[in-house]
């Protein structure tokens, strides 16, 4: 049996527009100790869908405007809303750039990006139903002899008073 490869590095995505959800905010401090916001974007369509981008929205005195500017487009108005998660279903429209470190490591930044609309996230497909309503009574012909309900995979109590009898065993 041939042995697999080890994965490629994975290189920037070329600069462009991308549909992305935005997937968390984290508040960060940089090894310099200025404070930032840093969010987390992942492409949504296309050839790079799935690959995520990350967007520093630094906190000092000096960027402040710009950071008002990114945050006010989340609907953060207020530093003590960064300590909550964003809500979710956030989608921009993020411009991507190629930059080029002082050591020639090519790197992805982004320089700006637009909210375009709030979609609900898809429910996760094992996650219980939320419906409100009451889950409707199992007839006896859905389980096994066993008593094992095969379309919930609950096991069923099969004691007298579950199969209609009375408490002497008796109908």
């Amino acid at each position: 049996m041939r042995k697999p490869w080890p994965a490629a590095d994975l290189k920037p995505i070329p600069p462009g527009e991308y549909r992305c959800r935005v997937m968390e905010g984290a508040l960060f401090n940089s090894k310099g100790g200025t404070p930032g916001y840093k969010l987390t974007l992942e492409v949504r369509e296309g050839e790079h869908a799935g690959r995520r981008l990350w967007h520093d929205i630094w906190l000092s005195e000096a960027a402040i405007s710009l950071a008002k500017r990114d945050l006010g487009k989340l609907g953060v108005m207020s530093l003590e809303q960064l300590e909550r998660p964003l809500p979710e279903g956030i989608i921009v429209v993020a411009k991507v750039a190629l930059r080029r470190g002082d050591s020639g490591e090519e790197f992805n930044r982004i320089t700006r990006f637009e909210v375009v609309a709030v979609e609900p996230p898809a429910p996760e497909p094992y996650a219980p139903k939320t419906t409100g309503e009451p889950e409707p009574e199992k007839a006896e012909d859905d389980l096994d002899e066993g008593g094992f309900d095969w379309s919930s995979g609950e096991q069923q109590d099969l004691s007298a008073s579950s199969r209609g009898q009375g408490g002497n065993g008796q109908p």
